[in-house]
């Protein structure tokens, strides 16, 4: 942990690198996309989030001890908003003062970073928390949600801030329909880590397990994801039209073009999905 003294010397180069190591596109999306002045903010944010989402994966962690990280880091942002110009919290890791560094930092008491930072907040508690457990259809309908939104906040937010972009219900649909191939992509290796991105009713209306991947039932469930996430993303291209900057139409579209693919690929299967991609 990092005394107050020692935050000074946090390596400045440590949020690009986590983002680098983690996600080519991500790294290159925010070096050629952001907003110049944000380009910083931005890989903190990946970052920091990329080290809790790896933090509570850990297989050693009970969930007890997971839900207490997940209560420390909502303290953290919680101190962080509120007290402003007071000095730093103690006890910090270098990953957690990239937190502290970026909301202390947000000035402007931005909306677009606060529904990014506490959307991503609730997803990191949902995985926290379901762990080994079936969920329902509302629950997989909320998780969907708390995605997206952080995830189009953030486009929005640093990626043509002071440009303007449809507020309607469709906002959130391509990033939805991302997440939704997202699961589908990581279903193999969710299960082994015992997180079913198929919920109760699903089991309930094709008579399976969550384990039974191969089985005509499950094939079915896919396919329903599948078509709706072909429908979101279709939705999604029409309100990317409509943003106003380019290079966050441009952040968009690529994001979309990432999951395309893979979605292809899952229909050319009959539904029956890999362990990889």
């Amino acid at each position: 942990m990092l005394s107050q003294e020692q935050i000074l010397h946090v390596n400045p180069h440590l949020a690009s690198s986590i983002t680098f190591a983690s996600s080519r596109q991500s790294f290159y999306t925010v070096l050629f996309l952001v907003d110049h002045g944000l380009k910083e903010d931005a890989f903190k944010a990946y970052a920091y989030f990329r080290w809790l989402d790896d933090q509570l994966d850990k297989e050693s962690l009970s969930k007890s001890e997971r839900m207490a990280i997940v209560r420390r880091e909502n303290a953290l942002i919680d101190q962080c908003y509120s007290l402003e110009g007071a000095a730093p919290p103690h006890n910090l890791c270098e990953e957690e003062y990239l937190l502290v560094d970026l909301l202390r930092g947000d000035q402007r008491k931005a909306e677009g970073l606060r529904l990014y930072i506490r959307n991503l907040m609730a997803v990191m508690a949902f995985d926290a928390e379901r762990r080994g457990a079936v969920i329902s259809q509302q629950q997989l309908t909320n998780y969907e949600r708390w995605l997206a939104t952080a995830v189009t906040e953030a486009l929005h937010f640093y990626i043509g801030h002071d440009g303007s972009s449809p507020q309607d219900e469709t906002r959130y649909l391509a990033a939805t329909a991302a997440h939704i191939t997202h699961m589908l992509r990581d279903t193999y290796e969710d299960i082994a880590a015992g997180y079913y991105n198929i919920p109760a009713e699903a089991l309930e209306k094709y008579h399976i397990e969550p384990h039974d991947i191969h089985l005509e039932g499950y094939r079915q469930f896919v396919k329903s994801r599948v078509t709706l996430a072909r429908e979101y993303f279709a939705i999604g291209r029409r309100y990317l039209s409509k943003v106003q900057n380019l290079r966050c139409r441009l952040a968009g579209y690529s994001y979309i073009a990432c999951f395309t693919p893979i979605l292809n690929t899952i229909e050319r299967d009959g539904w029956l999905l890999r362990p990889s991609y």
